[in-house]
C-alpha cells in the first residue's frame, strides 16, 4: 500500500485575511469560498489560524458583535505546522497528539503552501468511512 505524503492531501489554496477583518466579512469569505478555515496576517506577518468553529465558540458564544470585532482578537495564535513531504499517517498523528483538526503545511524552507484538514485526510486514506462522507457534505469538519 502506497504511503500518502501531506502534499498529496492537502488543500493548496490557502485564503489569507488580514488581522483586521471583521468577523462577518470573514464569514463572508469562508462561505463564498467554501472553506472553513483563513490564515490570518498581520502585515507580512503570519498572525495565526481561524476556523469557522473560532468563530461560533469564541465570538457568538461571548456575544461578540461580528461587525465590530476583528479576527485578530480571536485568532488561534498557537499555529501548528507539517512539512509537505511528512506522510498522512504522521499528520493524522500530529491531529491526535495536539487535538485540532487542521494544521498547516510548509516546504522545506517553512513557507506556506497548504492546509490539510482531518478531513482531508479522512476522504484520502478512507472515502468510504464515515468521516469522508461527512466530509464530503460539509468541507468546514
Amino acid at each position: 500500500m502506497t504511503e500518502y505524503r501531506v502534499s498529496d492531501v492537502m488543500t493548496k489554496q490557502v485564503v489569507y485575511l488580514p488581522a483586521e477583518t471583521t468577523l462577518d466579512e470573514a464569514a463572508r469569505v469562508m462561505k463564498e469560498a467554501d472553506i472553513g478555515d483563513v490564515v490570518v496576517t498581520d502585515g507580512a506577518s503570519l498572525a495565526g489560524m481561524l476556523t469557522d468553529r473560532d468563530i461560533v465558540v469564541r465570538a457568538v458564544a461571548e456575544n461578540s458583535s461580528p461587525a465590530a470585532t476583528t479576527i485578530g482578537s480571536i485568532v488561534t495564535r498557537e499555529v501548528v505546522m507539517i512539512e509537505q513531504h511528512c506522510t498522512a499517517g504522521e499528520a493524522a498523528a500530529l491531529m491526535r497528539d495536539r487535538g485540532i483538526r487542521r494544521v498547516l503545511v510548509c516546504d522545506s524552507d517553512r513557507k506556506l503552501v497548504g492546509i490539510v484538514s482531518l478531513g482531508d485526510l479522512a476522504m484520502q486514506l478512507d472515502p468510504t468511512s464515515a468521516l469522508s462522507e461527512i466530509s464530503e457534505q460539509s468541507p468546514t469538519v
